[in-house]
Formats: structure tokens, sequence, C-alpha cells
């Protein structure tokens, strides 16, 4: 769940001089436990909660990187961040690709980015626990899981408690991948009429004949194929909510009848008279605004006023701040669960990635890009090089995914960690020259704390000194 209070962290580090130095830096803002060891980390770790843990590498009896398994073991998502020498750079890579949130040479030169790093660690965390209590919740009454508590979901969140209970007609707005669907099930969830069935039918994804026994059902002999009879969506949803996805695209003929069916609470099946019960509750979706299409003479303006009773307009993920992360940490172990990969957790530059695309095609666009870098990684941190979201202008993918051949024959494909070695070399060379040189601003645009960004492009030989 989201934390109410302030987050605890707890710093791991022999020196005396890196404990005050994190302590004074940070303890405005949290709870701050110094540990000299790995017993008296062992100890505090044990008795509290923690929500960061920044472990030195080299302790007096432990190994920083086995110490933090040790504690993940016990705490999945516990978010930790590595202190080095610039000597274990290379164990320090070892230990962000087995889950660490990223890695810090000492001695700090740059505050302000360890400091950087520190908030980006604990907003990881907060997304964690956001959405290990939504599944707590979920497990607990059935409810569906929404992920966002930006200020946009929590005003129409808000707006759809009051009226889920009201047995009245609604009609949820807004643009494709927004989750409407989600939002459907969560209404009928929170209705009355919870207990009964909930029967969804996407009217654009359908030709008008098909819907239309979809909607009413049919009796034997009724048309070609009909060897039995079938009862319609209308007939199921008695006493549930029926979800009328992509209302829109809906036949002016099916309009009318819908218009019939809303009005009389009775329909009949093809190929029969005889009417039958049909009280369900009605929600709708569209991604068009309704009005223009009445007014281009495309929907029957009786309807849109039978169907507009209240009216719930789903924010665009763009408006929603701050739920990017969370959304896609939900997304990356839901696949991981799905494919059997143990894929993240996000490195901090793939959260700024994730955080600055504008996302066109929202939620669902999102929930197919991790999909995506779950299926092609073969496990551990994912970077910014596993993320090129489909739909977003090449300017905003990685260097790696602009330069790369269209047709790339399979015996040129390198290894995956020789792969990976090229593209940060490229990155950090494009990078610093769309910085000028400027390794701080370098840092600024890559979103890397300049410290770690330096011993980086060092490694490589981008810069020399």
């Amino acid at each position: 769940m989201t934390t109410t209070h302030r987050p605890k962290v707890l710093v791991v580090d022999d020196d005396h001089y890196t404990r005050t130095l994190i302590d004074h830096l940070i303890a405005e803002t949290s709870e701050v436990r110094l540990a000299a060891d790995g017993a008296e980390a062992r100890r505090l770790f044990a008795a509290e909660d923690f929500n960061l843990v920044l472990m030195d590498q080299r302790l007096p009896a432990d190994n920083g990187i086995e110490l933090m398994r040790e504690f993940r073991a016990r705490r999945p998502h516990l978010v930790g961040i590595l202190m080095t020498g610039y000597a274990d750079v290379r164990d320090a890579v070892a230990a962000v690709r087995e889950g660490m949130f990223d890695y810090l040479t000492k001695p700090f030169e740059d505050l302000e980015s360890l400091e950087a790093v520190i908030g980006k660690a604990l907003e990881l965390d907060r997304a964690y626990r956001e959405i290990d209590g939504l599944r707590a919740r979920l497990g607990e009454d059935g409810t569906p899981a929404v992920i966002g508590q930006s200020p946009a979901m929590e005003r129409m969140l808000g707006q759809l408690r009051q009226v889920s209970g009201l047995d009245t007609t609604l009609l949820l707005e807004g643009e494709s991948g927004t989750g409407k669907d989600l939002v459907a099930k969560l209404v009928h969830a929170w209705s009355p009429r919870a207990t009964g069935p909930f029967m969804e039918v996407n009217c654009g994804g359908l030709p008008e004949s098909l819907l239309e026994s979809l909607l009413f059902g049919y009796e034997k002999g009724a048309f070609t194929g009909a060897s039995a009879a079938c009862a319609g969506y209308f007939e199921k949803s008695d006493g549930g909510t029926l979800f009328l996805d992509e209302i829109a695209d809906m036949s002016p003929k099916l309009q009318s009848s819908l218009l019939r069916v809303l009005q009389d609470h009775q329909c009949a099946r093809i190929g029969s008279t005889q009417p039958r019960h049909a009280d369900f509750r009605l929600v709708c979706a569209t991604n068009r605004p309704l009005p223009g299409e009445v007014k281009a003479g495309r929907f029957r303006e009786d309807l849109y006023y039978r169907i507009n009773v209240v009216a719930l307009r789903l924010p665009p993920l763009r408006e929603r701040k701050g739920d990017t992360v969370p959304l896609a940490m939900h997304f990356l172990d839901h696949f991981n669960e799905k494919f059997g990969k143990a894929c993240g957790p996000l490195t901090p530059a793939a959260v700024d990635t994730l955080e600055a695309c504008p996302w066109p095609g929202n939620v669902r666009q999102l929930k197919h890009c991790i999909e995506r870098a779950v299926a092609l990684h073969p496990g551990g941190p994912v970077d910014v090089m596993h993320l090129c979201p489909s739909g977003i202008s090449q300017a905003d993918c990685s260097p790696i995914e602009q330069d790369a051949e269209p047709q790339q024959r399979a015996e040129d494909i390198p290894g995956y960690e020789e792969a990976r070695a090229r593209f940060e070399q490229d990155y950090l060379r494009a990078i610093l020259a769309k910085a000028e040189g400027n390794v701080s601003e370098a840092a600024r645009l890559s979103g890397i704390p300049r410290q770690n960004l330096y011993v980086r492009m060092k490694r490589w030989g981008v810069v020399t000194d």
C-alpha cells in the first residue's frame, strides 16, 4: 500500500563519513537508520519495514551483494542501491543485473545526483507498495484492480464510486486504450447487480447480422446454420450488466432496435415474436465524441439522450502523471509470470523513458511495450535499450533503435552481452555529442547520475582524462 509516513531508509556502510553524509542529505524527508556492518543491518532489517536500502559492497564480514540477496529473499520487491568504489564497477553491474535499482560510486562528488537517485528509488518503492495493496484488495473481494493514484484517476474513480451504486445507464468516454472495459467491470463489481452476469460486446468488431444475432439470440431454423435455439446477450444479462463497447460503430438499424429494448425492457429472438424479459443495466463506451456523430447523422439523437444519462471521461495516460511507472511494473510482473521470465527491475533510465513518452495508444500501448520487452529480454534489469514503444516517434527511442538496419541477417546478430556493450557505447557517444561534450548536461538528458554516467563513459573510452 502507499505509505502515509516518511519513508524509511537503511544505510549500511562501515565508513562513518558516508553514513553521516547520506543521513544529513535525506534526514528532512526520510527516517534514516544507520548500520556499520552486516550484523547490525540484519537486526535493523528484521525490526523495521524499510522502503530503501543503500548497501556498501565491501563490509567487514559480509559482501554487500550477498547481503542484499538475503534481504530480497525475505522482501522480493525491496528496492536497493549498491555503493561501491571505482574498482568494483564490474561487481556493481552484476548487482544491477540481479535486481538492484542502481549503483553509486564513492566518493560522492555530485550530491544533487545522489539525492535524485534516492528519490527515484523511493518512487519505485511507492509504486511496488501501491500494486501490492491493490492485489491484496483484489484478493479480498474480487474487484478488478485499477492501477493509478494520479489526481486525474482519483477524480474519475471518485465519480465512479458515486454512480456505480445507482441503477442507471452509464456512458464511458475516452481515447482508445484508456481501459474502458476494465472500468465497466469495476462499475458492475461496485453495483447492486454484482452477483448477476456481466456480458461484454464490442460493437465495432462484428458485422451487423452477427451482432444482431449475438444481442437478440435466435430460434432454431431462424437462418441457415441456426441448428439450435440460442439466447442473446439481452437475455443473458438479465439481472446483471451489459457492456456495449464502441457503441458509435453500431449500425442505424441496431441503434433503433436497442432503443426499443431500453424503452420496453423486452426483446424477441430472431425468428420469434415472443417477447422476453430483459432487465439489465447498460454501460456503453465510445472513443469518438457522440455529439459529433449525431450531428453527422451517424448516430441516433434519441438513442444518444437515452444512453447519456451519466457520462464519465477516462483520462488518457499523458494526463495521469505518476501512474505510468506503477502500470509498467504491474505489467512487468504479469508478463514475467505469464512467460516464466525474471525481467526487472526497471532501471532509472528506463523509468525516465517511460515517464517521458507521450503514449498516444495509452495504457494498451504501454502494456504491449512491456510485453515486448519481457518477451525479447532473457532476464535481468529492463533498461532503455529494451524499450522502444510502438507508435512513438523514432526521436523518442534509443539510438540503437534509430540506427538499426531494417533487415539484419541472423548470422550478423551478436550475442546479448556484446549487443548490450555496443548499445551502451553508442548511446554514451550519442548523448555526449548531443550535450556538446558537457558531461553534466549529458547526465541531465539521459537521467543517469553524473558520476555514474562519467564512470560508464570512461570505462568505454568515451571520455579520457
